[in-house]
């Protein structure tokens, strides 16, 4: 199964936002920047975000995007089910498959993408950046004092 660019941008967004100290805000164009996306995305992967409670935004002057919760509290399965728009494998009445309805493809199909979120279940966004080196790689993305 292939994530969509959308649930990879969404989950660089929350791996970037992990790797701010406690309470700075993050920036869209800073993200865009480091991660070599465009901004249009990003606000787009931002809104969702926010509107599904994994970050906080604060508008106006002074303004930018934080982790809504502990990076411990981030399920990455449940991150991939709530962001992208279509888990389903693969859709044969669409293409009217003269194998239906005794083809057994879409059933073992539908057990890989449970045993591929089973396994992203078992995972934070904690876990991403557990190891120093991650971290400090993801900190490299970050804008550097001036």
């Amino acid at each position: 199964m292939q994530l969509t660019r959308y649930t990879d941008y969404s989950l660089r967004v929350l791996i970037y936002l992990s790797a701010l100290p406690p309470m700075e805000l993050g920036h869209v164009a800073d993200i865009a920047r480091g991660y070599g996306i465009s901004r249009n995305h990003v606000v787009k992967v931002v809104h969702n975000l926010g509107r599904l409670g994994y970050i906080h935004t604060q508008r106006g002057r002074g303004g930018g995007i934080r982790l809504g919760k502990a990076p411990g509290k981030i399920n990455l399965g449940l991150v991939v089910r709530e962001v992208e728009n279509m888990l389903n494998p693969v859709n044969c009445e669409a293409m009217e498959c003269p194998l239906l309805p005794n083809c057994r493809l879409y059933g073992i199909l539908c057990q890989a993408v449970t045993a591929y979120l089973e396994t992203l279940d078992k995972y934070t966004l904690a876990d991403l950046i557990s190891e120093k080196a991650v971290l400090n790689q993801v900190k490299q993305l970050l804008p550097q004092p001036a």
